[in-house]
């Protein structure tokens, strides 16, 4: 087979290859998401949107402001200018027309969602890009504006796994009645112990996960059960991933989304765990016994002035994309944790970020991984517990 080849805009060329086992080993090659024909979501069983100081009350759904679209993705662009800036190559995804239904034989919805956040939808592990199941109606299709790059990467790299996870139907059996109502009636502590006990709003009825719901440490994948992720999705990926040890992770925040700003691997050895909530108790002795430091991320910035039309927690300071195990792009306002990370000898990259977080997510959300260079490493030698 011929080696297809790219070029980059500083003019960095080289075979395509798809290989990633961590987040950490040098950064090689990435898709950077796009913020154009993001909207509002329509009202779905599996998430709500209620803006209604932004002028989107609950069940109003469209095409997110034009200036807010624009400030993004100049923000995106400028982004993926600076890691090509450093020698990475960079893949865009190709937006869709959003802001239309789409329909399975078995439902319509009034909308779709956004290409911002690749990395909800594709896992890198080793050679292989997986596609997610995904659980919202609204982003069945988005796998669609990833497929010329995936293509790309088929033809270029005869080594290279590309592989989708069966397509879920999302029927109302997917989900549980009423479960929003019930759920924001309760106080906090009630909504805990249903995170805890994997009470949440999907059913068992068929596997769903999002990508961003899996840390990768080499051979060992940590999966959080979420608002988008059923322990059947979990089963599936640990029987996908025969040769890996994978792990179901719950969350002891009250809405679990993604486990990307709560548990981030920064190097071997020491991982950064929002400061809300210390995670679960086991996990913590596993990593601990594995000779891991954990640090608590100190309060985000954007805690103070969250953005409008956002979904994102303050925790979205800690959604940070290595290039190396040594430096860190971190978004520019998190003066504070840039150096909290500082003091681990981290070389600390500042972007520009705050505006992209309504479309779906930071640094690390923006981004996925296609070559980093490195191999599988053991990084747990070391059981314990259910781990």
């Amino acid at each position: 087979m011929t080696e297809q080849r790219t070029t980059t805009t500083d003019g960095a060329t080289g075979p395509l290859r798809v290989n990633s086992w961590n987040g950490w080993d040098p950064l090689r090659h990435v898709i950077v998401g796009r913020a154009e024909g993001t909207v509002v979501q329509a009202p779905e069983h599996a998430v709500r949107r209620d803006y209604p100081d932004d002028g989107f009350p609950l069940g109003t759904f469209g095409p997110m402001p034009a200036d807010m679209v624009a400030e993004a993705d100049e923000q995106l662009d400028n982004f993926a200018a600076l890691l090509e800036r450093r020698g990475i190559r960079v893949d865009r995804p190709a937006p869709l027309d959003f802001n239309r239904p789409v329909s399975t034989p078995e439902w319509t919805h009034e909308s779709m969602f956004g290409c911002m956040p690749p990395r909800d939808l594709l896992l890198t592990v080793g050679n292989e890009v997986l596609e997610a199941t995904m659980s919202y109606r609204s982003r069945w299709f988005e796998y669609l504006c990833y497929r010329p790059v995936l293509q790309r990467l088929f033809d270029g790299d005869e080594k290279m796994r590309w592989e989708a996870a069966p397509k879920p139907r999302l029927t109302d059996a997917s989900y549980k009645p009423g479960f929003w109502d019930i759920f924001n009636g309760l106080t906090t502590e009630e909504q805990l112990a249903r995170v805890r006990d994997y009470d949440l709003v999907l059913t068992e009825a068929e596997p769903l996960f999002d990508a961003a719901d899996v840390a990768r440490f080499g051979k060992d994948l940590f999966v959080q059960l979420s608002f988008v992720t059923n322990k059947s999705g979990y089963q599936w990926l640990k029987r996908h991933f025969p040769d890996h040890r994978v792990h179901a992770v719950t969350s002891t925040n009250t809405h679990p989304l993604h486990i990307d700003s709560t548990w981030v691997p920064l190097r071997p050895g020491l991982v950064l765990h929002c400061g809300e909530r210390l995670a679960d108790a086991e996990l913590m002795e596993f990593f601990k016994l594995n000779d891991w430091e954990i640090v608590e991320a100190v309060q985000p910035a954007s805690w103070d002035h969250p953005p409008k039309l956002s979904l994102c927690s303050p925790w979205l300071a800690a959604n940070m994309l290595n290039l190396d195990e040594n430096t860190l792009c971190v978004e520019e306002n998190e003066v504070r944790l840039s150096e909290q990370l500082s003091s681990y000898d981290f070389e600390i990259v500042p972007v520009p970020f705050r505006a992209v977080g309504p479309f779906g997510g930071g640094l690390h959300c923006s981004t996925v991984d296609i070559d980093r260079e490195g191999s599988m490493q053991d990084y747990f030698p070391r059981r314990y517990g259910r781990f």
